[in-house]
């Protein structure tokens, strides 16, 4: 699948939004060269990333007063042989209207002249340590649900791919995956070694390019080395010092055709006040330089970059505000190194 994604420094975003009306959030996210529909917790619970992964999945109780998902074991393995009848048709996988309208709404726009298009779904991992069983444990520690999450998340992300697949040929949908860092901490149960096995297997079920979004700060080199992926999404105005210092593995990562979308500008109000268009773009010269340095040229690392915020925002006391300026400022930056480099 290498080299299928094309480069360039094209634009994306993150799929969380602060906004509230969903045809404006769509609006903005269609002014990205790779476009994607929007999630918007604040317009309804419905659509935070994990309870739009959650639907379907069996022994699931989902609180919309409290906002909060549970999974209660006897209810997991009473509802399985019904769910292993439903499932069997496809459909059942679908994110439904209910669960996302700006999913709905997004496919309903015209987005066959884009060069890509995108999709996304929260990570198995993520999910995993998100959701509490009725003992209040994480169910990634439970073998059995948690080998049913890999599979089940799968699922969802590839019906969510057919459905954007009939819109453009190269559509995909990256693995949302904030709590992957927390496998590198002392305190978690559940090994990167045994993440590797299981996302291994995880992205051999999970159709078209293999992308996975974080922003982080793991062991890299389980994602740039260990694991086969088509785009690696991060950070980089927060912790892309550290990100570049995995050279070679950096290198190697994109001379097999991989694309890294490095999220440069800033979406917190406090951060974005203090850059420029030339400020972000000398930071993100000084990272690029600094891999040229080591042996690779300059035009393989624009050929494969793309360029996105350095993270979703929810929390700016402007609302919606500083998130549109630092997608402007993104648009300028796109056009800066499309142009200058």
């Amino acid at each position: 699948m290498s080299g299928v994604l094309p480069g360039r420094c094209l634009t994306t975003a993150m799929g969380i939004m602060p906004h509230t009306s969903m045809e404006e959030a769509i609006d903005l996210a269609l002014t990205m060269d790779v476009p994607y529909w929007p999630q918007l917790p604040r317009f309804s619970y419905y659509e935070d990333m994990y309870v739009q992964s959650s639907e379907g999945f069996p022994g699931l109780h989902l609180d919309l007063e409290e906002e909060r998902i549970t999974v209660d074991i006897d209810d997991f393995y009473e509802a399985l042989p019904a769910y292993l009848e439903a499932s069997a048709d496809p459909g059942y996988f679908d994110l439904s209207p209910q669960y996302s309208r700006t999913f709905a709404s997004f496919l309903t726009r015209d987005l066959s002249g884009y060069p890509a298009i995108r999709g996304q779904s929260v990570g198995p991992v993520s999910f995993g340590f998100k959701i509490f069983d009725q003992d209040k444990k994480p169910i990634c520690y439970n073998d059995e649900l948690r080998a049913f999450t890999f599979e089940f998340m799968a699922q969802k992300s590839n019906a969510q791919y057919r459905k954007m697949a009939e819109k453009n040929p190269l559509a995909f949908v990256w693995t949302d995956e904030p709590g992957l860092q927390m496998l590198f901490a002392s305190f978690t149960g559940y090994t990167a070694t045994a993440a590797k096995e299981d996302y291994m297997a995880y992205l051999e079920q999970v159709e078209g390019p293999k992308g996975i979004h974080l922003c982080g700060n793991p062991d890299w080199s389980f994602l740039l080395t260990d694991l086969d992926l088509d785009i690696l999404s991060m950070d980089s105005y927060s912790v892309g010092h550290i990100f570049t210092r995995y050279r070679q593995e950096v290198i190697d990562f994109i001379k097999r055709g991989a694309i890294i979308a490095w999220g440069i500008t800033p979406t917190l109000t406090e951060e974005l006040n203090q850059e420029s268009l030339k400020s972000l773009a000398n930071r993100l010269e000084e990272m690029f330089s600094y891999i040229a340095a080591h042996g690779l040229d300059m035009d393989e690392i624009i050929d494969r970059a793309w360029l996105a915020p350095s993270r979703c925002c929810l929390v700016n006391a402007d609302q919606t505000l500083s998130v549109n300026k630092s997608f402007e400022i993104l648009k300028a930056l796109g056009e800066y190194f499309k142009e200058a480099l």
